[in-house]
């Protein structure tokens, strides 16, 4: 039986009204939530009113329902691994926090390394595999480009993996709690920070989340730019990526077109709001600027440019029999696995799994105006380029339309003091997947809690799950089919 409250996407609730189960209810409604189809969007603990609170959100696709669950887990829980794999990361988050046991949980190590904490970097183990031909090799968390912390650690047998431990948290960066307190333009900037390269996904779950709690009415005006600001960040990621994924098999044409169209993307998001990663544009109540008719046309003109150039260089790619040849079949994860550790975005799409928030949760824009979903279902290398590719093509078609008819009016609405003791999910389709912020108001009119889920938290178990069986010098390429996170996980 469903024992959660049930809210929309950026629907509120009183905080009381949260049905509080007791430890082995909220374990069963965590597992009957998931076999049913839903997934975990978010799961975590905190001080609640009345003490150690952990709340569970389950998002339902098929229903657009959202359901909320609480328990008290102090003196610990049985772990809802062994029925639910979506739940490890979270239980595992949650242990460390707040030093809850999970029994039974499989593999109790740290998502993040917090300090003074019981395990470091240097200190925790990981899985191995015994015997006299099987070697392991270890890559990180220091890598040669410019680029966060990490560790990867390969149980191999000759050139095949066959198993892969993924290590993050060597920078966490207190981003839950620095979010607590009176929302203010700080508070928005460290949003707009949480994933560098998904500033406005993360701006607007943020701001669409104080807003919801607010009552704001977003002006139509401020909702579609939102919306063309996202579907530009979308493009400019997936084809930089493309192009990354060339340069992995040695492709050069399209690897130095697509870096360039890249910036030409991130040029147009630039024309819009001054910055090429939509630093500043979304604020609570809409945008903190407006565009006019030139600037419209000019990004229509030069976005059909982009995409235009795009299609040519992207087409190279499945006009090659020796890049085909590298990507299919290359770091499968079937439907079924995608589904049991909760895939999200482009990656669960490419095993052909139909979730998109644009979709299934739709916000502003999204609610009148879809976007067609794209799909394919080999769950290889191949299928996540080409699921990247229809994504592009789609928000094209998307922004052009929306930039020919802008509604008129302003872009930002005045925001209130948030009322006490409620909660908000808002949930937003950011280019790697779905995006959760989970934010908690306390009796002061101020944050108590918020939480983020980055898709990469979701994410990063299927890459590990894509190299078993593969070649290691596969990895690279799968990785970057993938391309994750590491700050939106290590928060």
């Amino acid at each position: 039986m469903n024992q959660g409250a049930a809210i929309t996407n950026c629907g509120t609730l009183p905080i009381a009204e949260i049905p509080l189960l007791t430890r082995a209810e909220f374990g069963r409604f965590v597992a009957d939530s998931v076999s049913g189809g839903s997934r975990i969007s978010a799961m975590f603990a905190c001080d609640a009113p009345g003490g150690l609170t952990m709340y569970a959100v389950l998002a339902g696709a098929s229903t657009g329902q959202i359901c909320v669950a609480s328990t008290k887990p102090s003196g610990g829980m049985d772990s809802m691994v062994p029925e639910c794999p979506q739940a490890h990361l979270f239980e595992r988050e949650v242990s460390e926090e707040y030093g809850i046991e999970f029994r039974g949980h499989p593999w109790m190590k740290p998502v993040r390394f917090m300090e003074g904490g019981p395990v470091s970097a240097a200190t925790c183990d990981f899985f191995r595999i015994g015997g006299e031909e099987v070697h392991e090799v270890a890559v990180g968390p220091v890598h040669a480009g410019i680029i966060e912390p990490g560790h990867f650690r390969f149980q191999c047998h000759g050139e095949t993996v066959h198993h892969l431990e993924i290590a993050l948290g060597y920078q966490h960066r207190g981003i839950a709690k620095a979010l607590r307190g009176r929302p203010d333009r700080r508070r928005t900037m460290l949003a707009e920070a949480i994933a560098g390269d998904t500033s406005v996904g993360h701006a607007t779950a943020y701001c669409s989340a104080l807003e919801a709690l607010c009552g704001t009415d977003v002006p139509a005006r401020a909702q579609v730019l939102r919306g063309v600001a996202l579907e530009l960040e979308r493009m400019a990621n997936h084809i930089g990526d493309l192009g990354a994924l060339a340069g992995d098999v040695a492709f050069l044409p399209t690897m130095s077109f697509c870096g360039r169209i890249r910036g030409d993307v991130l040029n147009i998001t630039a024309e819009m709001c001054g910055n090429r990663f939509g630093r500043g544009l979304v604020a609570p109540g809409g945008l903190v600027r407006d565009i006019d008719g030139d600037i419209a046309g000019r990004m229509s003109a030069a976005l059909s440019k982009a995409i235009s150039e795009a299609e040519e260089a992207v087409g190279l790619l499945w006009d090659t029999p020796s890049v085909l040849s590298r990507f299919e079949g290359t770091g499968t994860v079937t439907r079924a696995l995608a589904s049991a550790i909760g895939l999200v975005g482009p990656a669960a799409r490419a095993s052909g799994l139909e979730l998109d928030s644009r979709r299934d949760f739709p916000g502003g824009i999204y609610r009148m105006s879809h976007i067609p979903l794209s799909v394919w279902d080999s769950g290889d290398v191949f299928s996540r380029a080409l699921v990247r590719w229809m994504e592009c093509q789609r928000s094209a078609a998307f922004v052009r339309e929306q930039l020919a008819s802008l509604p008129g009016g302003p872009v930002s609405a005045p925001t209130a003091d948030l009322p006490r003791n409620r909660i908000t999910v808002s949930i937003t389709e950011g280019w790697r997947g779905e995006i959760c912020h989970v934010i908690l108001s306390d009796d002061r009119c101020g944050i108590l809690e918020a939480r983020t889920v980055d898709p990469s938290f979701h994410n990063w178990f299927g890459l590990a799950c894509a190299m078993r069986g593969g070649q290691i010098s596969d990895f690279p390429l799968c990785n970057k089919s993938f391309n994750l996170s590491y700050c939106g996980h290590d928060l």
